[in-house]
């Protein structure tokens, strides 16, 4: 029962993430709430190629820590709280 739990709660936890950053990126056009967009973005910038001669992989990674997001994954742990 834990292990459902913690998927749950990582589900839920993402949601509100992903949720927070699309408002904020529709805060972004609004000039009194573009604040909500700024943030940080971590990771690979150019991709990683691995080329095979068959095959080219090309892996990048990037992740965007907004205002918005982390408003929108505090709610979501609140909202996680309140119905388990």
């Amino acid at each position: 029962m834990r292990g459902k739990n913690s998927i749950v709660f990582i589900f839920v936890m993402l949601s509100g993430l992903i949720i927070g950053g699309f408002l904020g990126e529709l805060a972004s056009g609004i000039p009194s709430l573009s604040f909500f967009n700024y943030g940080q973005e971590i990771g690979l910038t150019s991709p990683l190629v691995l080329d095979l001669v068959i095959i080219k992989l090309q892996l990048a990674l990037t992740f965007k820590f907004t205002i918005a997001g982390i408003i929108g994954m505090v709610i979501s742990i609140f909202i996680y709280r309140k119905l388990w």
